[in-house]
């Protein structure tokens, strides 16, 4: 009975550490360190190829095998195959970050933005450095015209990725919009 109850709890453990929380790998600070003090874009891009990567690591087959066909359904703009494959993984998941950002991006590609603005919270509770989510929020924000809000958003997302490709351009423009100052 006692080896019984201890296999169990073991099993348990080892259920619980599948689809580890990405977004806790050690890997990252240093990466964010240096991402924070690139000096180009492309030692920047690097970079950022690496933890985005790191982020879609998941030890579970069936949720990386879940975010895997989630994203090609997305690619693909098969919106109802990717909902059904990101809602599972998130519910098999729920600590894994980058499942609520995609889940996150899926609904802003389907036009669902109070839906996407609640994933990308999600994703900021577990990653607050996630400048992909920090940066899908300006963007929502800007669709919905709340230039200040967005401005706020790229301006978290450049404090956290100083290169991010796109963030720059819209900061700028949105700072001669809100405070009128000029490009």
């Amino acid at each position: 009975m006692r080896i019984l109850v201890i296999g169990l709890a073991l099993s348990m453990i080892v259920a619980a550490s599948f689809a580890s929380a990405d977004q806790q790998d050690p890997r990252l600070d240093p990466l964010f360190a240096e991402l924070s003090a690139a000096e180009s874009e492309a030692a920047a891009a690097t970079i950022e190829a690496e933890i985005w990567s790191i982020w879609q690591e998941v030890d579970d087959p069936a949720s990386a095998r879940l975010l895997r066909q989630g994203g090609e359904a997305m690619a693909s703009r098969v919106f109802q195959v990717a909902i059904v494959s990101f809602n599972r993984l998130i519910a098999r998941s729920p600590d894994f970050a980058e499942g609520w950002n995609r889940r996150a991006t899926l609904h802003f590609l389907m036009g669902n933005d109070a839906a996407s603005v609640r994933d990308i919270e999600a994703t900021l509770r577990l990653e607050p450095r996630h400048f992909g989510a920090l940066s899908g929020l300006g963007l929502i924000m800007m669709r919905n015209d709340r230039p200040d809000a967005a401005l706020r958003s790229f301006e978290a997302a450049l404090e956290v990725h100083p290169y991010l490709p796109g963030a720059r351009s819209h900061l700028e423009a949105l700072r001669q919009l809100v405070e009128g100052e000029p490009t």
